[in-house]
């Protein structure tokens, strides 16, 4: 569930926190009050919105932060998919703009937008007007059915899947070997040239680098050996040379060496300092020795390298990539040489996993249907209950030309909401009232099996009054017996349903318009339903009725 809103510099809010509870969360508020600014600053944080808009003007900064408890599942399961943290039961998102750049958290973790989204998936179900427009798009009626028929489809689901990446792979195989004679020809001339080109330069891998440090080696011969001849001369045995002034010391210390202990302690040094240096000077003698510059090498080596790096540029970045992509020709080559059988076994292939893949496709689509008179039958009850008293449902299906990673299946939702009219695709018939009301019927039907803790509704109430604001209260309530959802409401029929009340508040403080939130009590609550019911004037009978309203509620709710 999501236990806290903190937001911050967004819009008219300087800095509110919402802490929220289990059941139905309501806030209400004077219209302008910034209702939508809560649920748009949710949006943001779990990157469904950007910062724009939003942020107030002139702030050095603009944050929100949502702290969930989703449980030991999901938290995992968040964990795992996207490398966080997992402690203390808690997952915290947080979105902070500043300076023009947004800073995207998951429990500490810098993560980019997607990331947020990912996790807004498992942990949040936003549904606002926008949300109930995903009704008019059939492919969501598949997914809520496939959702209904749950585990008892999720098996042949993945099955199909599994089998449509290998009949679309095969599928472009054979797209791609439809080619005439020449063309086939043509190409076969062209992957030889290729072949014949890597081959013939016989290429060894790590022969670059190696032929690189050859080639700076004797590119800088001429430096190389005036700076280890320098260095021998300096060293050797020559007059006034290290090895020379060596020889004196040693020779001057060894007359004194029986003289005193210390002394040839320091002998001692200086003959393994003197050992030391005559091994470089053999060894810087040996150097220059084996340096000779020869141009023709030179030479040989620079154009072999050439070579090399051509064919790097040509056919990959390194050796080991060009001579992958020689045996990736040479297989090209063998299909295209013997053409008319790979195309005959790419065709018996492609037909025998197209003949398994419509199998399955069969099996999904008889799960689906034995799934969707129940679904159709669940949901118009839903409906009834929140007063589409003569309403009709029904799932109906049809078939696609080709199959895809779905099956062959596509269904509509029709619906009739008044006696004596033909069933038609919901795209076509329902208003965006009834669309929110049809989306919660859907909702309700789907709490079982739905696994999201949190449901937010912004405009639920949508064209809607009277007794249809009642059965959505009690449809909202049932609800939050599964899962804690939020709602923001005009209606005072829902608004006393709410397990938490909350008021959004505008108020002018220092010269500036300021949105506040705050939790009410229950004599409090009582208080803003008869302001939603009396509107500017507050009377002794409004109150009463507010207060005969949350005392329907709370006996509704007990059953």
């Amino acid at each position: 569930m999501l236990l806290n809103i903190h937001v911050k510099n967004m819009a008219l809010i300087q800095e509110v926190d919402i802490d929220l509870g289990e059941g139905l969360n309501i806030l209400t508020g004077e219209t302008g009050a910034g209702k939508s600014i809560i649920i748009g600053s949710v949006n943001v944080a779990l990157g469904a919105q950007s910062f724009k808009g939003f942020a107030k003007e002139g702030a050095d900064y603009a944050l929100v932060e949502l702290l969930f408890a989703p449980g030991e599942e999901i938290g995992r399961k968040i964990s795992k998919e996207l490398d966080i943290p997992w402690q203390d039961g808690q997952i915290i998102i947080s979105r902070k703009l500043v300076n023009g750049r947004s800073i995207n958290k998951i429990n500490g973790e810098t993560v980019p937008v997607a990331a947020l989204r990912r996790a807004a998936g498992l942990l949040i179900d936003i549904h606002g007007q926008h949300e109930h427009q995903t009704l008019l798009q059939k492919k969501n009626h598949l997914a809520i059915l496939d959702s209904f028929a749950g585990d008892a489809i999720k098996e042949a689901l993945e099955t199909n899947e599994s089998m449509y990446r290998e009949y679309a792979r095969l599928s472009r195989l054979l797209e791609e070997s439809s080619m005439d004679e020449g063309r086939r020809l043509k190409e076969i001339d062209f992957l030889k040239y290729e072949i014949s080109e890597i081959q013939e330069a016989a290429l060894r891998e790590g022969e670059d680098e190696e032929l690189e440090r050859l080639y700076r080696k004797m590119a800088n011969s001429r430096r190389i050996i005036e700076a280890v001849t320098e260095a021998y001369q300096a060293a050797g045995n020559e007059y006034g040379g290290a090895a020379d002034q060596l020889g004196r010391a040693i020779r001057g210390l060894q007359a004194a060496a029986d003289c005193d202990e210390g002394i040839a302690q320091l002998l001692a040094q200086l003959t393994d300092i003197e050992g030391l240096l005559n091994d470089f000077n053999r060894d810087a003698a040996d150097y220059m020795d084996s340096m000779t510059f020869d141009p023709e090498e030179m030479e040989l080596t620079e154009s072999r390298l050439d070579l090399l790096n051509r064919l790097k540029s040509k056919y990959g970045g390194s050796i080991s990539k060009v001579l992958a992509y020689q045996e990736e020709q040479q297989r090209r080559l063998e299909k295209l040489s013997d053409f008319e059988n790979y195309r005959a076994r790419l065709e018996e292939e492609y037909a025998k996993t197209e003949k398994e893949l419509l199998g399955n496709c069969e099996k999904l689509s008889k799960i689906r249907q034995s799934h969707a008179a129940l679904l159709a039958e669940q949901i118009r009850g839903a409906l009834v209950d929140l007063n589409f008293l003569d309403v009709r449902f029904q799932v109906e299906f049809s078939r696609m030309e080709k199959p895809g990673k779905d099956g062959f299946d596509e269904i509509c939702f029709l619906i009739a909401t008044n006696p004596g009219q033909p069933l038609r695709p919901l795209q076509d018939t329902a208003s965006g009232g009834e669309l929110s009301r049809i989306m919660l019927a859907i909702k309700t039907v789907m709490a079982d099996r739905d696994h999201t803790g949190t449901l937010i509704f912004d405009e639920i109430d949508t064209g809607i009054s009277g007794r249809t604001a009642q059965k959505v209260s009690e449809k909202l309530a049932l609800l939050a017996g599964r899962h804690q959802v939020i709602c923001i409401t005009h209606l005072p029929q829902i608004a006393a349903m709410a397990d938490s009340h909350y008021v959004i508040e505008k108020n002018v403080e220092n010269a500036s318009t300021v949105t506040s939130v705050r939790k009410l009590s229950d004599q409090e609550s009582v208080g803003e339903l008869a302001r939603m019911l009396g509107g500017a004037e507050i009377t002794d009978r409004v109150l009463e009725s507010a207060g005969e309203m949350k005392e329907l509620a709370a006996r509704t709710k007990k059953y």
